[in-house]
């Protein structure tokens, strides 16, 4: 059976190691706040404002004025703090934040990723995904490997505008991990009952 929602996020939650101030972007990366492995200790930042975010609240316990980049409400923890846009980004920009864990719409095998955009259809903006790739130490991917009419999502070259070259580090779908090597990507481990088959045939980048 390929991961679901949680369990991906649940992937994702092991690449986290202590000490690190991490990036969760919108959508299944925000989950990876709930699987964080027992012993290590994170800090997550959004970049709307904070560092040091907690899990997501209990229903009936939302704050409106406490969300995330996603407009997600959330928790703050003891150490959580505040400041504007400009440090938020200085943070980032400045190479101050260890990871981020992004959601994709697209991603190559030259590590491109397309992840803030389609043509034609109504956004909000770009956001801080342009900013976090270029500037973290490490971007991991976390997106389903097929969209809904069955095509890869993982390319030989991506179609949609970029948001970074060459940025991402390491994908992870429902049916596996890959890693951006050269040449090509990598299988560094299956989904549970998802073979090396399905895995391939589902992929349109190179695999070395």
């Amino acid at each position: 059976m390929p991961w679901d929602r949680n369990q991906m996020a649940a992937r994702a939650a092991q690449e986290l190691e202590d000490g690190m101030y991490v990036n969760l972007g919108i959508g299944i990366p925000t989950l990876v706040s709930n699987y964080i492995p027992e012993g290590v200790n994170v800090t997550l930042q959004s970049e709307n404002g904070m560092l040091g975010m907690g899990p997501f609240p209990i229903a009936g316990e939302e704050d409106a004025d406490l969300i995330n980049a996603g407009k997600q409400t959330i928790t703050e923890l003891p150490h959580s703090v505040y400041f504007d846009s400009a440090q938020s980004f200085g943070m980032i920009r400045g190479g101050k934040i260890a990871m981020a864990i992004l959601g994709a719409m697209e991603v190559d095998e030259k590590g491109d990723l397309a992840n803030w955009m389609i043509p034609g259809k109504l956004i909000k903006g770009m956001g801080g995904a342009m900013d976090l790739v270029a500037g973290v130490g490490r971007v991991v991917v976390v997106m389903d490997h097929t969209n809904k009419a069955g095509e890869s999502k993982v390319l030989k070259s991506c179609t949609l505008p970029l948001t970074g070259q060459g940025v991402v580090d390491r994908i992870i779908t429902n049916l596996g991990v890959l890693d951006v090597v050269e040449g090509g990507l990598k299988i560094v481990e299956l989904a549970d009952g998802v073979s090396e088959e399905a895995l391939r045939a589902a992929t349109e980048a190179t695999i070395v």
